[in-house]
């Protein structure tokens, strides 16, 4: 298609949005629909005609209305591909890039007037922040004493564990691991389709599963079959099963147990060869369970500061921008559950809800992630927040004695541009918070048992 001579005009709307009127002169749409029609004579077989013989007369009289939308079409591609194309122009806010611009109307085409159309899209939203009155921070006390370190050793144990299986005749128990095919049956008898699911394991009392059928599995042998009636609670914390009866076919393929090791040097030495004593892998433990508390107190810390923020400087997050973030979500526990996104919306539909109950579910907390992540990106842009080669390595040398791994090792995993840019984020990102903190309130908070920082996330 010929290049085209284009006018716009940029409005700024409401909610983060724009719109353009885009013009095209009449001598180009005739000229595009002139050259077009001639392509087509060449290509297009009608009977009674030789190929590349029919006359423009005849196409426009059999394929007139079907072609001119094409033409349209193509001129629409063509006149927004010369508008956002050059890259000099700053008259207007180009379209965030997964936000495709829509039309607003089908545009008239007429070969004797000007081609005008008008487009609708987000753009990136306006993001100031200046306010910061009243804020005050509260930095949570949290010790870390003999009773968490017994309880991560009841972790060491459960994660070294031997799984061996029961025997036929055992019966369920509550810790055993099971295997179980299941699906929910209706009120005329029959299987509830999309509701079936084979081979899903999981552990007695964890309620790993949907419909909470741990109690009822509890006492069903290798083999069995059992028809499971369950009456759910009208205050249940899933609507769609609150106060409700529901019918499920349940069958135990396999039954596991974990076998615990013993606390002692030996168990020290399994999990790492840099123990050689319980001793030894006790004060690593205390040593790391430190850093991840204070790992959590300062998350804690910065979504409080930051909460306040947006408060006191209101984000308009764009529907596109909102729309991509929830459907990362919806992937994200498709992959938990180990299924596809597509095989989860069918499981969600059979428990009564919908993928878009589920979205709405999770608008405003996703609305509340991606305000965080703007504003903490227009304070680094503001402030001229930079990350410097030496403070990267710095963090290198951090993930290696957090991890254990050598520093040589850390650098191959970001050996990646994309990997390096999001570690060189986060060393801006924490920057910009302690610059916050110097200039708010920061007082201590409650204190809070090492277990319980965990419970909020």
């Amino acid at each position: 298609m010929p290049a085209v001579t284009v006018t716009k005009e940029f409005t700024k709307l409401e909610n983060s949005a724009a719109k353009m009127t885009i013009t095209v002169a009449q001598k180009d749409v005739a000229e595009n629909y002139n050259q077009k029609m001639k392509e087509y004579a060449k290509s297009i077989q009608i009977p009674g005609f030789r190929k590349g013989h029919v006359p423009v007369k005849i196409l426009e009289q059999k394929f007139g209305e079907a072609l001119k939308n094409e033409i349209a079409g193509d001129l629409v591609n063509a006149a927004l591909n010369e508008v956002l194309s050059n890259e000099e122009d700053k008259s207007f806010e180009r379209p965030l890039r997964y936000a495709a611009p829509e039309l607003e109307a089908i545009p008239e085409f007429d070969l004797n007037k000007d081609f005008t159309f008008t487009v609708k899209y987000d753009v990136f939203p306006a993001v100031e922040v200046k306010n910061f009155d009243g804020i005050v921070v509260k930095e949570p006390e949290v010790t870390v004493g003999d009773k968490e370190l017994e309880e991560e050793l009841k972790n060491v144990q459960e994660r070294n564990a031997v799984v061996v299986d029961r025997k036929d005749d055992d019966a369920a128990e509550k810790g055993n691991i099971v295997t179980v095919s299941y699906f929910e049956i209706g009120d005329d008898g029959k299987e509830v389709e999309g509701t079936k699911r084979d081979d899903y394991v999981f552990t007695l009392g964890a309620e790993q599963n949907i419909y909470k059928l741990d109690d009822d599995i509890i006492g069903m042998k290798k083999g069995e079959t059992k028809l499971i009636t369950k009456s759910y609670a009208a205050d249940d914390k899933n609507e769609n099963l609150a106060g409700k009866t529901k019918k499920f076919s349940v069958t135990v393929s396999a039954l596991k147990v974990r076998n615990l090791p013993a606390l002692d040097d030996d168990l020290a030495q399994d999990v790492n060869d840099k123990y050689k004593t319980l001793d030894d892998m006790k004060k690593d433990i205390l040593n790391n369970m430190e850093v991840v508390k204070e790992q959590r107190v300062s998350e804690m810390k910065s979504n409080s500061l930051i909460k306040q923020l947006i408060e006191r400087n209101p984000v308009v997050v764009p529907a596109s921008m909102l729309n991509i973030e929830l459907e990362m979500r919806w992937n994200q526990v498709a992959r938990q559950y180990q299924t596809t996104p597509e095989q989860l919306d069918k499981l969600v539909a059979a428990s009564g809800q919908s993928k878009e109950d589920m979205l709405k579910q999770w608008t405003g907390d996703a609305e509340e992630q991606i305000k965080s992540e703007l504003i903490i990106n227009e304070l680094i842009k503001a402030r001229g927040v930079e990350a410097s080669d030496e403070e990267l390595e710095a963090e290198f040398a951090k993930i290696a004695e957090r991890t254990g791994m050598a520093v040589e090792e850390v650098k191959k995993q970001y050996a990646n541009e994309n990997a390096k840019e999001y570690l060189k984020n986060d060393i801006k990102t924490e920057k910009v918070l302690n610059q916050l903190y110097s200039e708010v309130k920061v007082e201590k908070g409650d204190k809070i048992a090492f277990a319980d920082l965990f419970k909020e996330m």
